[in-house]
């Protein structure tokens, strides 16, 4: 077949490949533990579930708004204002099926080919994508392992043109649970308001924070109408199959993104929709103890990698992922990744998967139990 030239720039996650490969491996007979899946390992709470149940039978099976049900509209401003300590009116708010939408509307709605967005690398795939995919031009901004994987400022300032029209942020991060300082944060603010660029902030990890400080740039002076907050359910409630998302946007870009919803895939699922009223509304224990294993986890795993001869493994502040260093086992990114799931039987993502500055390091979600986080670093340690 002949497909659009447009095609051709729309690049992948590679988590899903690597799991598919690893399910393979899984049906001769091979046993994996799953390191590369980026989803927590914990259930829904029940609270969550059956507010899902009750919706359904209460008739919330049809069509909503495509901006999202008021009522989680509202439940989110309600929660945004709480956790961030800012103002959010439901009209900014819009409700998405998972968070990469927030991604593709935003890239749709502000960028025109030529435009320049600076995004993070090693950084969520998806973002180069989409910018590639729109016709604009990506401008990398490393993440380095001596500046605990946090941006430069002074750097994203020599790569500001007059065509910059987005900066693209994560924090907690993506692959490398790198958090953002205040000040970098401040600095980041000041240049956007000086040369009057929108900041994507995908805070979709912003409740599992171990070490600092969760700061969002819309609590800052002139940010609110240059600030889209990407957050969602998946990783706080563990809900990534509900595919509930959304974006705070600044109202009038608001309205733009609810027409791209309602010309792609109209709403929204109603009865995910008040599943996600209750999680926000409801009791919160759940997530501090699904945060607090997930310290103990990144703990022992940062521990057992760091015993494994040619790795160096930072500790990271947020999320649950961790970015070791391996340059001293003489192996670039992919090579471990294929050694460790054809011979160690641990299914991990090359570094590269997240950008040319990955080179050198692997990626391991320790969203897993911590017997088999202890298995897979015998296994690895053993193959090597």
């Amino acid at each position: 077949m002949k497909f659009a030239e447009r095609m051709s720039h729309l690049g992948t996650e590679t988590a899903f490949e690597v799991l598919a490969r690893a399910r393979a491996l899984e049906a001769q007979g091979r046993e994996i533990v799953h390191l590369e899946i980026g989803e927590p390992d914990f259930d829904t709470p029940d609270n969550i579930k059956e507010a899902a149940v009750k919706a359904l039978r209460g008739g919330y099976t049809h069509y909503g708004p495509s901006a999202g049900l008021p009522e989680l509209r509202e439940e989110i401003a309600a929660y945004i204002s709480r956790h961030r300590g800012v103002a959010v009116d439901p009209a900014q708010v819009v409700v998405t099926p998972g968070g990469k939408p927030v991604i593709f509307f935003s890239a749709l709605a502000l960028l025109d080919p030529g435009d320049e967005v600076i995004y993070p690398n090693p950084g969520f795939p998806i973002y180069e994508s989409m910018i590639d995919y729109i016709g604009a031009r990506g401008v990398p901004i490393p993440l380095l392992e001596k500046n605990k994987f946090a941006f430069d400022p002074d750097q994203i300032e020599s790569l500001i043109t007059k065509k910059t029209r987005l900066v693209v942020i994560n924090s907690p991060q993506n692959p490398t649970g790198g958090v953002l300082p205040r000040e970098t944060i401040a600095r980041l603010c000041e240049l956007a308001v000086k040369h009057d660029f929108y900041v994507l902030s995908d805070e979709i990890y912003s409740r599992m924070i171990y070490d600092g400080e969760h700061v969002t740039p819309y609590s800052y002076p002139g940010m609110p109408e240059r600030t889209i907050i990407l957050d969602g359910h998946s990783k706080t409630y563990a809900m990534t199959g509900w595919r509930l998302g959304y974006g705070v946007f600044p109202k009038e870009m608001a309205v733009k993104v609810a027409k791209l919803q309602t010309n792609s895939n109209s709403c929204t699922c109603s009865f995910t929709q008040m599943a996600g009223v209750e999680a926000l509304r409801g009791p919160q224990d759940s997530v501090d103890t699904m945060v607090a294993e997930f310290r103990a986890r990144r703990d022992l795993i940062v521990d057992g990698l760091n015993g494994i001869p040619g790795f160096s493994c930072h500790k990271p502040s947020g999320a649950f992922y961790v970015f070791p260093n391996i340059k001293g086992t003489g192996k670039t990114s992919k090579q471990m990744e294929d050694h460790l799931m054809n011979k160690a039987g641990v299914a991990v993502l090359a570094g590269t998967a997240f950008g040319q500055y990955g080179e050198g390091y692997i990626r391991l979600s320790y969203a897993n139990s911590q017997a088999n986080i202890k298995k897979a670093i015998a296994c690895i340690k053993q193959s090597l």
